[in-house]
């Protein structure tokens, strides 16, 4: 017998991740009764300011910047009804090759080690069934994506706990209709030339290598909703242009490729707790 209730750990890079990537599982798991644990591995320095200042611009103030994204963090946590926010603060890195990689503090900086065996002991202390991060490329290149990364695989190593482990990806069908509604909604989205693309990490993977399918349509207005507390980065968050219809019907489905499993559940599956209950 259990003496804890089913978690999902979710690891996160920066305030706003946790509801673009997976705003629906942890909206719906949270739903089922299922514990649900963000863990926010940096303080979103690097973002957008009042006004939408930018990173290095005058009157940026990454503390100011940090100090307000934690208070969005936590407002999208609400909405997501999250049953436990952990933040480990590194500093954000910035986009790859920013300055800001090699600041003192900086999450990228950071040994894996030393930044992994803080993430094993919450490993420990809420001894998740489920834990979701990105794929080695940090689904799109970012430092910080590709260091969260690398901490819960290696903070997974330290502890002796053996959960469901998936990273989150992307269908390429998805992606192709992404980019179609980018486009009806004015973005200037430019495919890359050859040379450019031979260089920037894949994103996503062909749909039949996409493991788990979760269906969370209920939960697009929560979603939308948590999305939607980032208000100050809202010049970054495309999907909020669309409005909520367009927006569920687009992102009513969250995908994962299941890297680590000890229950036997075939795949491809619709949960991410397949084969535990």
């Amino acid at each position: 017998m259990v003496d804890r209730p089913l978690t999902m750990m979710a690891v996160h890079a920066h305030p706003d991740d946790e509801a673009s990537g997976t705003g629906g599982v942890l909206a719906r798991y949270a739903a089922e009764g299922i514990r649900t644990v963000l863990v926010t591995c940096t303080d979103g320095g690097c973002g957008d300011g009042p006004g939408g200042v930018k990173p290095g611009d005058p009157g940026h103030d990454p503390a100011a910047v940090a100090a307000m994204r934690r208070r969005e963090l936590e407002a999208s946590c609400e909405v997501l009804k999250v049953s436990h926010l952990e933040l480990l603060e590194f500093a954000d890195s910035g986009m790859m090759g920013w300055p800001t990689n090699e600041a003192p503090g900086s999450f990228w900086r950071t040994p894996v080690e030393d930044a992994a065996a803080r993430l094993a002991e919450l490993m420990r202390r809420y001894r998740p069934d489920v834990v979701v991060t990105y794929d080695q490329n940090g689904f799109y290149g970012h430092p910080d994506h590709i260091q969260a990364h690398r901490i819960t695989m290696a903070a997974l190593e330290l502890t002796e706990l053996a959960p469901k482990v998936y990273w989150t990806t992307a269908p390429h069908s998805m992606m192709r209709r992404f980019v179609e509604v980018m486009r009806e909604f004015g973005s200037d989205w430019e495919e890359p030339d050859p040379a450019e693309a031979a260089e920037m990490p894949a994103i996503g993977l062909p749909d039949e290598e996409v493991t788990t399918w979760v269906d969370t349509t209920a939960f697009g207005d929560q979603k939308f909703d948590a999305l939607a507390a980032h208000a100050s980065q809202g010049e970054n968050i495309f999907f909020l242009r669309m409005g909520k219809e367009r927006f569920n019907d687009l992102w009513g489905v969250e995908t994962f490729v299941r890297v680590r499993d000890t229950t036997g559940a075939a795949v491809p599956e619709n949960d991410l707790f397949a084969g535990l209950r």
